[in-house]
């Protein structure tokens, strides 16, 4: 994502196709990748901490990337997507898929 406005419309889109998709509250699967660093998978952990989320994880085939996926149960799109830019606003190099 590069600017400011596309990440606008990325999430304004995303609030609409969760709120057309789904019943709220809901489970919901976040999927990110981060270069394999301790320190950045315990700081998308953290970001999930208390909500009962049930979260996985998994190196790429030579070791220099590592998923992370997140089964949670949101409130709403808007949690949803609060979520994702805490993840991007705290952890260097993540993608969020």
């Amino acid at each position: 994502m590069s600017g400011n406005s596309n990440t606008d419309a990325f999430y304004k889109k995303l609030k609409a196709q969760l709120a057309d998709t789904a019943m709220w509250p809901s489970a919901y699967l976040y999927k990110f990748i981060v270069p394999t660093d301790a320190q950045k998978i315990a700081q998308i952990e953290k970001i999930f901490d208390n909500l009962g989320a049930v979260i996985a994880t998994k190196q790429s085939k030579n070791g220099k990337y590592t998923s992370v996926s997140i089964n949670v149960r949101m409130k709403n799109p808007d949690h949803v997507i609060e979520k994702y830019k805490e993840v991007a606003a705290q952890v260097e190099g993540v993608i969020s898929l």
